[in-house]
């Protein structure tokens, strides 16, 4: 069916049969294709593809598939499923807010900052264990708190 559409929408520019040829589809069917009436589940997703862009309209544009297929059941007592509403948005183009992740980031690097010592000179053997920690960061949690490379050695 996405071949025939993109046939469909291609045809302006170029010979049906040479799309047909090069998609691998034969030129009759999408001829019959073209012919045929929409189906019971095109019909429907229609109908939900309003609804559903009331309804991500009435969040002020924040609502994901979830909440968008909740409210749809809820409030207007539609029955439907949370992937149905994800793909009808993802057709549509629209998408929910995400407000991303909370918390601590990486440090970003101060460019006149001096870089790090190297303080074992690249000579990461040890005589005896817990001796020499290297870490490729400036901080390292341990179970009493963050090590920090001030730390005393």
């Amino acid at each position: 069916m996405r071949t025939y559409r993109l046939v469909d929408q291609e045809r302006a520019h170029h010979a049906v049969s040479l799309l047909c040829s090069v998609l691998g589809v034969s030129r009759q069917a999408y001829y019959a294709w073209t012919r045929r009436c929409p189906s019971a589940r095109e019909l429907r997703d229609r109908e939900l593809k309003a609804v559903i862009v009331e309804v991500f309209a009435e969040s002020r544009r924040t609502y994901g598939a979830p909440r968008v297929a909740k409210t749809m059941r809820r409030k207007r007592s539609l029955p439907v499923a949370t992937k149905r509403v994800a793909r009808l948005m993802g057709e549509l183009g629209i998408r929910g807010l995400s407000r991303g992740k909370k918390g601590r980031g990486t440090t970003v690097q101060d460019p006149a900052a001096a870089p790090a010592p190297d303080l074992v000179e690249r000579d990461f053997t040890a005589d005896e264990p817990d001796r020499v920690w290297v870490a490729d960061i400036t901080y390292v949690r341990c179970f009493e708190g963050w090590l920090s490379p001030t730390a005393t050695r």
